[in-house]
């Protein structure tokens, strides 16, 4: 497996977020590509961003990371301690105050309606912070 690029100067994030997908040619390609489909089908103004070396999504503030593990792809929401989970899909970084993640491993489904709904909840909550 080729490892993502490190070295980013000019190369535009959605470049290096395809480029991430590509170097995983396993299930975690997979599901990062599905978790990024489902980010841009919840909101086709996405602006996607690469820092610290890992896919950012962003509408007025942090939607959410993507990163690529072993075991798991991780997405990280910021501020998800703030956003309605009534599918309980957040099921990683729990203990924190302020962010909440969820972990998908090889195998799991990822109910595509209740991630979308966190994706809006976490737009809406930036647009409240932004006019704050």
């Amino acid at each position: 497996m080729k490892k993502p690029l490190k070295a980013t100067a000019g190369i535009p994030a959605s470049q290096l977020i395809d480029e991430t997908i590509q170097a995983y040619a396993d299930w975690r390609g997979v599901t990062l590509a599905h978790l990024r489909a489902l980010i841009r089908e919840a909101d086709p103004d996405v602006i996607e961003e690469w820092k610290w070396n890992i896919p950012v999504w962003s509408h007025d503030g942090i939607i959410c990371t993507g990163e690529t593990y072993k075991a798991a792809v991780k997405t990280t929401f910021p501020k998800g301690a703030s956003l309605p989970d009534p599918a309980g899909l957040f099921n990683a970084s729990l203990e924190g105050a302020t962010r909440r993640a969820i972990d998908v491993r090889e195998g799991d489904t990822i109910d595509a309606e209740a991630f979308k709904a966190l994706i809006k909840a976490a737009i809406a909550l930036n647009r409240q912070k932004a006019k704050a």
